[in-house]
């Protein structure tokens, strides 16, 4: 009966950790401040001034593979076509809380 109890107990915790969402790695309300100094001039609201339809709504983010925390940090720290690099600008923990609030705001609709 033990042994079928931990089983069964091993079952539900596999089963929550496959179907919970990830944890973001940075922390939100510090990225918000840097989104505000930093992005903000061309991302505000989550939008696009340059090329509006590269913007920072989920499925933009899905449709050109940053919907992640990795690829937003990348793109940050390294800059692409008319945006900026700002990894001589900003340190990796602050580049890590700018992707974590992209992120978070992403799902919420900004």
């Amino acid at each position: 009966m033990k042994k079928l109890i931990s089983i069964f107990t091993v079952a539900i915790a596999l089963f929550t950790i496959s179907f919970s969402s990830p944890a973001l790695a940075g922390d939100a309300a510090a990225g918000a401040k840097i989104f505000s100094a930093n992005c903000a001039a061309c991302h505000a609201g989550g939008n696009n001034v340059i090329m509006a339809n590269k913007n920072l709504k989920k499925e933009a983010l899905a449709e050109y593979g940053m919907n992640s925390i990795a690829a937003i940090t990348t793109q940050v720290t390294n800059g692409k076509n008319a945006m900026p690099a700002f990894g001589g600008r900003l340190s990796a923990a602050d580049i890590e809380n700018v992707a974590t609030y992209v992120l978070a705001q992403s799902e919420k609709g900004w």
